[in-house]
């Protein structure tokens, strides 16, 4: 219990840190700057790794699966690859988000500090039932494999013409019923005085939104993570270092979405090779190695062959340009 105590005190200083000193000052993220964070974040969350060898070689916590020291790292870096991918998905979502309701670019990491604060509840929930699920009902395993099987099966045949708009959302709708809304701005406030009395502001509709869809993403990542382990503290950090890293990241990535389209068709690898694992669990051993070498792969297969067609399309560009 100690353990968890000291990791929520980690992750609650760092929040304190950076909404409280490095960003108290509402200001545009330059990508110089998200990149420089990004690369922190990562960097942490990998020296992280070492806590966990150094706690699964001693009885400071449960380790209900018997994980030696290497296999709870390994673990923990795979869940941690797994997060940070699927992420992605979520960046091209909150970006629709903050376009659709004109979010000013200096007051977006706001919005995601606190998305991420209400994410980090969330997750916890979901990551306790899912583990309590998994062990009690081994049967669920296969369940869960299929559904990973069915997203990535259904993002391969989702088409362009279906792209989220968040103003003809349920959600969207719904919040409008509750409270008054108001497509007016006030610096960084989520609610302010109107002629029809207290009503949200852009900011907090769209905070609310970017809550429920990451609640939604969660249905996918939550079982991804559990098909390598169910532990629960691995499960759980690893989640929460890739949340952790989610703001820092957005920033690096807004200005450049186009440039990682083809990136999706690594996210579908991984959950169909997840899902299979899922499913075939009883009949097929990989290495910790194999599973994470897989997803590593697949992560930069995606990244270069984005590139390369980035780079592609600005070369015949600016060849037409020329003509």
């Amino acid at each position: 219990m100690i353990v968890w105590i000291l990791f929520f005190a980690l992750v609650f200083i760092i929040l304190a840190l950076d909404l409280g000193v490095f960003n108290k000052t509402p200001h545009i993220i330059s990508t110089k700057e998200a990149s420089k964070w990004t690369a922190i974040w990562v960097t942490v969350s990998f020296l992280f790794s070492g806590v966990i060898y150094w706690l699964y070689g001693t009885d400071y916590i449960k380790n209900p699966t018997d994980l030696t020291q290497t296999g709870a790292v390994l673990k923990f870096i795979t869940g941690y690859l797994i997060e940070l991918s699927l992420s992605v998905d979520n960046i091209f979502v909150i970006a629709v988000i903050f376009a659709s309701f004109k979010i000013p670019q200096k007051y977006q990491h706001r919005v995601l500090f606190w998305g991420i604060l209400g994410a980090i509840i969330f997750r916890g929930l979901m990551i306790s039932f899912g583990v309590i699920i998994i062990n009690k009902f081994t049967w669920t395993t296969y369940l869960f494999g299929a559904f990973l099987i069915f997203t990535a099966v259904k993002m391969f045949f989702s088409k362009e013409e279906d792209d989220f708009e968040p103003k003809d959302s349920f959600v969207y709708k719904t919040l409008g019923k509750i409270m008054p809304i108001t497509s007016e701005h006030d610096k960084e406030k989520f609610f302010m005085q109107t002629d029809k009395g207290r009503a949200a502001t852009p900011l907090f509709v769209a905070l609310i939104i970017i809550e429920v869809m990451d609640v939604l993403f969660a249905v996918d990542s939550v079982p991804a993570i559990l098909a390598i382990t169910s532990d629960p503290f691995i499960v759980f950090s690893s989640n929460i270092f890739a949340i952790l890293g989610l703001r820092s990241m957005y920033f690096f990535l807004a200005n450049m979405l186009e440039k990682f389209a083809y990136l999706e068709y690594s996210l579908i690898a991984i959950l169909t090779f997840v899902g299979i694992k899922m499913i075939a669990h009883d009949y097929i051993h990989l290495p910790e190695w194999a599973s994470l070498a897989f997803i590593a792969l697949a992560l930069i297969a995606g990244v270069l062959y984005s590139l390369h067609k980035a780079k592609d399309v600005e070369e015949h560009k600016a060849s037409r340009d020329e003509e």
